[in-house]
């Protein structure tokens, strides 16, 4: 299909105030708000100035615990209060466009005609009010285009839910006018649509729903029934479905150029070869997102069963017996020792590369998600790679259906697995999540949907998120970061690198990195830390707190 993803700066200039009467105002050269906003295609380019607020590829996993690539602020708990953060101030440049189109289409002869770029600004700014909340908590609310003498400016932070049901509201009202994902014409594909505003809305009232649980919060019920009946109006709209045009392998394509477009594309940050290309395949293939023993570890055995309690765990003894009988999402998350890849890896002696320290991470795991088979952007040209990275996709919904609902009831009937998680799992022939299996086995309901939704998500960027809301941060994030087994395994013997026999884990760098049962500890307990009386927010940025003192600071900082 044709992929189309423009950005176009819209240029307002408010000129010449005093000149004299019958003076053209508006220069014939030049976009400005008297020319400009005349018709729906005026008011198409505003909007799609607001696509590049959407999240792009990152390593925000690298701040939880089943990706690693170096120490980093966050997850070693020495994040300082900043005195700027452009986490902070880029959702409110963006708030303030979304706010100039709606108050335009309000003034406007033709608002009628362009109610869908309405609607795609109310979206817009119910996701910048997100990228802020889910770090910040509350934050001023700002719904009117404001000029330099407003009062507004300094306003005082709204409350958490004051925010969070600004956002529900505005994706609800955005919906209405919101066209349908199968009713874009192809060289709309990628603008948002009813399905993405119904489904961040599922996502963001999960996170408040749950987040209000664990803190004993009255109204979480509330924030979980609006999680359920957003993603059931998703699921019951025919318009979505699992990527499965590759057979066996379609949760490997999904990530990279085959999965574009696919009907579990609900919204995609694009990039297009020579224009907007990414070079994420590069970023990944440097260390910069390397997994966990933590997330391998969380990967079950083909009967379902975790690996401490399945006979079918091969355990450790060959580099490649821990991916024998799992969970196929395994060897499509984690390059198996010996398999084919597109790229080439080494592993180094530590700090051997000064200048890239990410290259000296290592936790014997390496990221398959995300490497693209491009012949040509593997040769030197990442950033030429053209796959889209998935914002929201289908399972994501499925998976919000499914702990939304045993959130809210405490349980969660078969029928209800059968129409989430349960057709997550039928994509890699996974067997099915059972109450009675659940129950038999010994194990807990809430883990398993969690852990389904931790391996199916997996290096997308949620886990952080995830961990905070549920209050488990402060018991996951301490932990030491683990990698392969190098001890007691067939790590130690030498293998034909560059054609000479080598022992990878040989090194004298490497002695003295393990624990008492041979895995590597790339970062251990005591450099991690978390404080759960500060670190489960940000904090505001000390600017903003010097220029508007009614901003209160987040606990702790």
């Amino acid at each position: 299909m044709n992929k189309k993803y423009v950005q176009i700066a819209i240029f307002v200039i408010l000129l010449f105030s005093g000149c004299k009467e019958g003076l053209d105002l508006f220069p014939k050269d030049t976009i400005s708000d008297g020319t400009f906003w005349k018709t729906a295609s005026d008011f198409k380019l505003a909007a799609n100035n607001l696509y590049g607020s959407l999240e792009d590829f990152d390593t925000r996993d690298t701040q939880s615990d089943i990706a690693y690539s170096v120490p980093n602020s966050v997850s070693n708990g020495t994040y300082q209060t900043s005195e700027t953060a452009g986490e902070w101030n880029t959702p409110y440049i963006y708030i303030r466009r979304c706010n100039n189109i709606l108050k335009k289409v309000g003034e406007s002869p033709i608002a009628g005609d362009v109610k869908q770029f309405a609607a795609e600004a109310r979206f817009f700014r119910a996701y910048n009010y997100w990228l802020l909340f889910r770090q910040y908590g509350g934050v001023p609310l700002i719904t009117e285009v404001l000029d330099i003498n407003s009062t507004t400016l300094y306003a005082p932070r709204a409350s958490r839910q004051e925010t969070v049901d600004l956002i529900l509201k505005d994706l609800t009202d955005a919906a209405v006018d919101l066209p349908e994902q199968k009713s874009l014409p192809s060289g709309d594909i990628g603008r948002v649509t009813k399905g993405a505003a119904n489904s961040l809305k599922a996502r963001v009232a999960l996170f408040e729903g749950t987040w209000g649980k664990f803190r004993n919060n009255v109204d979480a019920n509330g924030y979980l029934d609006i999680a359920i009946q957003a993603s059931q109006s998703v699921m019951s709209s025919s318009q979505y479905a699992l990527f499965n045009s590759k057979g066996n392998q379609s949760y490997r394509y999904l990530f990279i150029d085959e999965g574009d477009d696919s009907q579990e594309c609900i919204l995609d940050r694009r990039h297009q070869r020579d224009i907007s290309g990414t070079e994420y395949t590069y970023i990944v293939g440097i260390g910069s997102l390397l997994p966990t023993k933590k997330l391998a570890d969380m990967y079950l055995c083909a009967d379902g069963l975790p690996i401490t309690q399945s006979p079918l765990f091969e355990g450790y003894s060959a580099n490649t017996s821990e991916y024998q009988n799992r969970d196929p999402r395994m060897t499509m998350t984690m390059l198996i020792p010996g398999a084919y890849a597109p790229r080439t890896w080494y592993v180094d002696p530590v700090a051997s590369w000064p200048f890239y320290p990410q290259r000296n991470a290592n936790t014997g795991y390496t990221t398959y998600k995300f490497l693209t088979e491009d012949k040509y952007a593997n040769e030197l040209q990442d950033d030429r790679c053209s796959f889209d990275f998935r914002l929201i996709r289908y399972a994501e919904v499925l998976l919000t259906y499914a702990e939304a609902t045993f959130e809210r009831n405490g349980s969660i009937s078969d029928d209800d697995l059968n129409k989430s998680i349960n057709i997550v799992r039928q994509r890699v022939n996974m067997p099915s999540l059972k109450n009675a299996f659940v129950s038999s086995n010994g194990l807990d309901m809430r883990g398993e949907i969690r852990r389904e939704r931790t391996i199916e998500l997996a290096l997308e960027g949620y886990r952080y998120d995830d961990l905070r809301r549920w209050k488990t941060a402060e018991i996951e994030l301490p932990q030491s970061i683990k990698g392969i087994k190098i001890v007691g395994s067939n790590w130690t013997d030498p293998v034909i690198i560059e054609g000479a026999n080598r022992n990878p884990y040989a090194d004298a760098s490497w002695q003295g990195k393990t624990d008492q049962n041979g895995f590597i500890v790339a970062e251990s307990a005591a450099e991690r830390s978390f404080d759960p009386n500060k670190h489960y927010l940000r904090p505001l940025p000390t600017k903003e707190i010097l220029i508007n003192p009614d901003l209160q600071q987040n606990p702790g900082w």
